[in-house]
């Protein structure tokens, strides 16, 4: 009797393990480094973008990583935009980067759930490359 209801705890601890465990990830916040981060010429320092997604449901932030608010060091752009389209239900939109009155700028996007596509776009030189990032924002 014994081996049965250890058998059935364990089970049901499995079973439960596999139900809660993708709502426990869903729910997380993970940042989401640019697959192509914005890269100007020799005279302008590269950039270091993330998309930050779980925060809330169907949304986007896009900002500087931790690592280089904890090194004082400013993340993404403050003269950018921020265009973004959502493959999964076809929503699309822009914004633009904080006014720079914070050290670090950063854009709130209402993507939706679903697969999004993100570029941001450097508003105040031409020699900047556009970073591009793909995100699945739950």
């Amino acid at each position: 009797m014994i081996d049965f209801v250890r058998r059935s705890v364990a089970c049901a601890a499995i079973v439960a393990g596999a139900v809660l465990a993708p709502a426990a990830i869903a729910s997380a916040t993970v940042a989401v480094p640019f697959q192509i981060d914005p890269y100007g010429s020799f005279d302008f320092p590269s950039v270091r973008c993330v998309a930050v997604v779980g925060e809330q449901p169907g949304t986007v932030t896009i900002t500087g990583p931790e690592e280089r608010k904890r090194e004082g060091r400013s993340g993404c752009l403050q003269l950018s935009e921020v265009h973004w389209l959502n493959l999964s239900n076809g929503a699309s939109g822009s914004t633009r980067m904080s006014d720079g009155s914070d050290a670090y700028p950063e854009a709130i996007l209402p993507t939706g759930t679903g697969q999004v596509v993100l570029v941001v776009v450097h508003t105040g030189s031409s020699f900047v490359t556009p970073g591009i990032a793909t995100v699945y924002v739950p």
